[in-house]
């Protein structure tokens, strides 16, 4: 079964012809081959159920690979396990095998699996009844889905008959603990929560979910059930203290992944200069597009991830018009806001094998079954390095070769991996950091823990003792919202509160995107509220699976973004306009030279008009204004304050940029000059401005030089478009902002 297979042809002739590629060539800083790992297999073990071993064997699977063995072990022993592996490496059976046998020789338990997404929980259900085929045991036909979609008239009997539970942390936050009377057979007898893909439980997003492991562990103690977890995830550099820090239990990592994977040629390809002088790179979502076209006419089955829904679809559109002869369906998009059908569908193209590509957000870098892919492309560094091998560990299944590609932009970050691609590969990947003990985070979670049973005082609330907890049920009290009578503390507020709480956004709401049709409207897919502002706003393209929509109407108040079919020439990008504002100073220290600080602050953001850009060429061609309110957020904040002596020395070093530049009282003849001798046309990309603004860049900073006349010479000016002159203002900053940094770090 884990024979080595030899290369694919289709895959040795397109790394052949990458190398014999001029363009293709001197692009690719680094090629590094990733060497093959055969599988570590042991026999099952001994204790395993006769039941199960046959069904395994059915499956196919003769022999376990030594993570999932090891896993059964330390589980069946009593252990709370974290198993650590790579992408495709059979983390599923590590919780079904421990979890099945025991349900066998103990029936009547249950189990609660817990996915960071619905797609998610969807397909491990069917892994799930996979393994359960043929198994005999009281109550195995009752393994559901309980989340937002599933139907209301079945939500009773899937409360009172489920063996196995699988939801998601927003289901359990709002639909499951506040209605925990409604399932307390199920909570009573709870032997197991499954924490799958734990590594997504990071920051705000994972501090709100061990606050709610904790509401769950304070249930289940009311029932009298005490749940053994397991928990799976990627690799990350602090898996003990995830998993200990979301459970607030002791936990045995399982780390020796013995999966095997082929052999991988990672290529770290930075985009060719347009303009070297001024800096200003070829654009990364066209050409890492162009790659993925060479890989998708070799029949490569190719994801390509991409960094913004927006950024999804530009993507697939490039790749359609590249191929237009073929089947549209052949490439398809994947990201937030498709219906959760659309998503379904595509997942099952993929391992039939009828998408022959997909473009997606990181919603794919969850386990999710679409197959074996040859092929990733990663148009930008995602932000981590653990994402990144996330993302590139979706190519390459058991011991068949498989080709990486991450396509650096013009973004500081991703240029010093294009110079630096040790750090890229030597590193160990990042943390996962949780504060489940941020005040604001917690406060609401104790809100949601008193209106789900009261609190006594000498309680604690997780790893939060008694006393540090009695003072936020005193203020909670002065507020109305608790009431205390002798030594318990009620609910008394008339709102429900997990309602109110997003674990992942500052606001639950979404906006459902209407299109009308000519005999009736149709739901296409929904964003939320706050991407709404700058993806749906008045007279915004808005694409989706490579079909342009113009948005006609956005009613915030209804929930409804109205849009109809259009066929343009250009797409449109929002712009916005962003203060900060301190509201309480926490925290401060001085620093040589500065000081930093943390405090409360305020976000204000507001979309004040947009930019039509033309497909391909990136050409500004004008835009309009949008009046829609302002959005707030009120946040904890980091900041770092020079003093005037630092200031004064950056600016003596020439390297201090926040100031505006005056050009002189003639610069309005100079640039006139300019624009009249470059023929009123962009020098970079050849936009010409008609009815449209054009810029004159200077070539070399205008603050590196002593005196503007200087500065302002001919030969140092350039006519750019918008577009462009952003492009060069970037690498300008990206320059001068380390060199900055740098001085500041060793003066």
């Amino acid at each position: 079964k884990y024979s080595k297979n030899p290369m694919p042809d289709k895959i040795k002739t397109i790394l052949s012809r990458w190398r014999s590629h001029q363009t293709i060539a001197q692009n690719v800083v680094e090629w590094r081959v990733l060497a093959a790992k055969p599988a570590e297999l042991t026999e099952f073990p001994e204790s395993l159920s006769l039941q199960l071993e046959d069904q395994l064997r059915l499956m196919g699977i003769n022999a376990l690979y030594l993570h999932q063995s090891q896993a059964f072990q330390k589980v069946r022993e009593g252990y709370n396990v974290a198993i650590v592996s790579g992408t495709a490496s059979g983390k599923t059976l590590c919780y079904n095998l421990p979890v099945i046998d025991r349900m066998i020789k103990a029936p009547g338990g249950k189990a609660l699996y817990l996915f960071p997404t619905k797609a998610l929980a969807q397909d491990q259900l069917k892994n799930l009844q996979e393994t359960l085929h043929n198994i005999k045991f009281p109550g195995m036909d009752s393994v559901n889905i309980y989340d937002g979609d599933t139907p209301q008239h079945l939500r009773s009997a899937i409360r009172r008959e489920s063996s196995i539970i699988l939801t998601n942390p927003d289901m359990l936050h709002t639909g499951i603990l506040p209605h925990h009377t409604a399932w307390k057979d199920f909570f009573a007898t709870l032997s197991f929560v499954v924490i799958d893909e734990m590594h997504a439980y990071r920051g705000v997003f994972g501090s709100h979910v061990a606050n709610v492991i904790r509401r769950l562990k304070r249930i289940c103690r009311f029932y009298g059930s005490q749940p053994q977890f397991i928990l799976t995830s990627a690799t990350i550099a602090n898996p003990k203290a995830l998993a200990e820090g979301l459970i607030e239990k002791p936990v045995t990592v399982i780390d020796q992944d013995g999966s095997p994977h082929g052999e991988k040629h990672f290529l770290i390809y930075n985009p060719p200069f347009i303009d070297k002088k001024l800096g200003i790179r070829q654009s990364s979502l066209l050409e890492g597009s162009f790659i993925a076209g060479e890989l998708l006419e070799e029949n490569i089955q190719t994801i390509v991830f991409g960094r913004t829904r927006r950024s999804i679809e530009l993507i697939l559109t490039y790749l359609r018009q590249r191929d237009a002869s073929q089947n549209p369906n052949r490439v398809r998009g994947y990201r937030s806001g498709y219906l959760s059908k659309e998503r379904r569908a595509i997942e099952e193209g993929l391992r039939r094998g009828d998408v022959q590509g997909v473009v997606a957000t990181s919603a794919l870098e969850l386990g999710i079954d679409i197959g074996s892919m040859d092929a990733a492309v990663l148009i930008g560094y995602p932000g981590s390095i653990a994402g990144a091998r996330q993302q590139a560990g979706r190519a390459g299944r058991k011991l068949a070769p498989s080709v990486a590609v991450m396509v650096t932009s013009a973004t500081a970050m991703d240029q010093y991996l294009a110079r630096h691609p040790d750090y890229f590969f030597d590193r160990s990947p990042e943390r996962a950091l949780i504060a489940p003990n941020n005040l604001l985070i917690l406060l609401q979670h104790i809100r949601c823990a008193a209106f789900e049973l009261p609190f006594q005082l000498g309680e604690g609330f997780g790893a939060i003792p008694s006393e540090r907890l009695a003072a936020f049920l005193e203020l909670l009290s002065q507020d109305g919202q608790l009431h205390q009578q002798g030594d318990r503390f009620f609910w008394m507020a008339d709102q429900y509160p997990a309602a109110d709480i997003s674990l992942r956004n500052a606001t639950p709401d979404n906006i459902s995107l209407i299109v009308k049709g000519t005999y009736k409207n149709e739901t296409i897919g929904q964003v939320d509220l706050n991407s709404a502002y700058w993806m749906v706003h008045p007279e915004a393209i808005y694409l989706h699976e490579g079909t342009a929509y113009q948005v006609d109407q956005l009613d915030l108040e209804s929930g409804v973004a109205h849009l109809r079919q259009t066929t343009v020439d250009y797409y449109t990008q929002a712009q916005k306009e962003t203060s900060v504002e301190e509201k309480n100073r926490i925290k401060q220290n001085r620093l040589i030279g500065a000081q930093k600080s943390l405090g409360e602050i305020l976000m204000t953001t507001k979309v004040v008009g947009y930019r039509k850009i033309r497909w391909f060429t990136h050409e500004f061609l004008g835009g309009g204004k949008v009046d829609l309110p302002p959005t707030h957020l009120n946040t904890i904040g980091y900041w770092i304050s020079l003093n005037e002596e630092t200031v004064n020395n950056l600016k003596d070093q020439m390297l201090w940029n926040s100031e505006q530049n005056d050009y002189g009282s003639d610069w309005d003849k100079i640039r006139q000059r300019v624009l009249n001798r470059d023929g009123h046309r962009c020098q970079v990309c050849g936009a010409v401005g008609v009815d449209r603004p054009l810029h004159v860049h200077h070539i070399q900073p205008f603050r590196s030089f002593t005196n503007r006349e200087s500065a302002n010479q001919l030969q140092n000016l350039i006519t750019l478009c918008p577009t462009c002159h952003r492009k060069a203002e970037t690498s300008v900053r990206i320059r001068s902002g380390m060199a900055g940094l740098s001085y500041i770090l060793h003066s």
